[in-house]
């Protein structure tokens, strides 16, 4: 089979598209032989900013020398993207190499999706002689499969509420399922002001020492740049590519967990490494005809306030339209709402191509009824949606595009064709 079957059986071995546990995925492990992805091993977790977080700690890395792995989810246009190998994305090859040993490996064990592409991620790792490999939380922490691996370093980047059908109806139960990636006696680096308590018990617990943002390490704004600082250590640093305000809480949490690796930093190669790092889908920007487009995959409230503060910061001469689709599974009035002041106005999409967790316009409308968006114009594709309100919109205005990755690989793919 080539990759995209593959992709295709894969999707087809287990009932459900998430089953959280370890149980499983850790059987196949053994039974694959896998022992260790990389000499060192970087946890990230989070509710928001865990790719940028991933990307500057990988780019910094790469900087310093380190021969580096990440592995990221979802993706946006291409499976491949999930795994890369010194800044470049896997070949099918060595991914369809990965997936049969998986199922030569696994006998009756039925894996997930995500399962077996965490496998596959730190098998090809496991071959690839890597000083660091990244690794991004799927969903959660505690029963994520990348939990199978052992960090040097945890970092959780925020806990706000999303997923609360898993993970907890509140910040106090989804903030323990995130420390669920924390170990005994290695650092782990919050990246959230006031990290809520249970993630603080559980570090305390188990003797994990806690490396706080605002407490431990600092990052302040200066004048065309920034500076990451704690006690007895400064960079004055240049400002992200990644436009957003929060991509500065983003890089210097990378940084602090690099520092809690030891690894050899510099100041000129931080600088250096933060102006490259980029992340697609984050604020990624087009022009067509005088008519800025930005995509962003903000899906829950706490990214869309981000996202309505960079608007904020970021005026244009004309109107800011919404192109808006979602999942079925989020909070979608919350999203609405906390971009109410800075959208003119809307357009709703469905995700038809979403599978078992799609939304239909006009199920996306009826949710928003009473809120800023209602009544908006509805389009069943999101490319429809885009393509209307590009009709209605005049040299100077922004659309913005966001909701889901599924929302922004459907922008993406149209503006490609465009």
């Amino acid at each position: 089979m080539d990759l995209t079957q593959w992709l295709e059986y894969i999707e087809r071995q287990h009932p459900k598209s998430i089953d959280m546990g370890l149980d499983r995925v850790r059987a196949v492990a053994e039974a694959l032989g896998l022992s260790r992805p990389a000499r060192r091993v970087v946890t990230v977790g989070g509710t928001n900013g865990k790719g940028s977080t991933v990307a500057f700690i990988e780019a910094i890395a790469r900087g310093a020398g380190w021969r580096v792995g990440a592995y990221t989810s979802p993706h946006l246009r291409a499976y491949n993207e999930r795994v890369r190998i010194e800044g470049a994305d896997i070949d099918d090859a060595s991914l369809v190499a990965a997936f049969e040993a998986i199922e030569a490996a696994r006998g009756d064990v039925a894996l997930t999706y995500f399962e077996y592409g965490t496998l596959a991620a730190l098998w090809c790792f496991e071959r690839a002689d890597l000083d660091l490999a990244i690794l991004e939380v799927g969903l959660g922490g505690r029963l994520d499969a990348t939990n199978i691996v052992d960090p040097d370093v945890a970092v959780i980047t925020t806990v706000e509420l999303d997923h609360q059908d898993y993970l907890g109806d509140d910040r106090e139960a989804i903030g323990f399922e995130k420390a669920g990636i924390a170990r005994a006696w290695k650092p782990l680096v919050l990246g959230d002001d006031d990290p809520p308590s249970s993630v603080l018990r559980h570090a305390y617990a188990i003797g994990a020492s806690a490396v706080r943002i605002g407490c431990d390490f600092f990052f302040e704004p200066t004048g065309d740049g920034w500076r990451w600082r704690e006690v007895g250590c400064e960079y004055a640093l240049p400002r992200p590519r990644l436009a957003a305000p929060v991509q500065l809480r983003n890089a210097a949490v990378a940084i602090a967990a690099l520092r809690a690796l030891d690894a050899p930093l510099d100041e000129a190669g931080i600088a250096a490494a933060v102006t490259d790092a980029q992340v697609g889908g984050r604020l990624q920007s087009f022009d067509r005809g005088g008519v800025a487009v930005v995509v962003d995959v903000a899906h829950n409230p706490q990214a869309a306030r981000e996202l309505a503060r960079w608007l904020a910061e970021s005026p244009v001469d004309g109107a800011t339209h919404a192109v808006f689709a979602a999942l079925a599974d989020k909070d979608v009035a919350g999203v609405v709402e906390a971009l109410a002041d800075a959208v003119d106005d809307w357009h709703l999409a469905g995700l038809p191509e979403a599978g078992e967790r799609a939304q239909t316009a006009a199920g996306l409308a009826a949710r928003l009824a009473g809120t800023a968006a209602s009544g908006a114009p509805v389009h069943e594709t999101v490319e429809e949606a885009l393509v209307a309100a590009l009709g209605t919109a005049g040299p100077g205005d922004r659309i913005l595009v966001l909701g889901s990755f599924h929302t922004v690989a459907a922008a993406l793919d149209w503006l490609d064709r465009d």
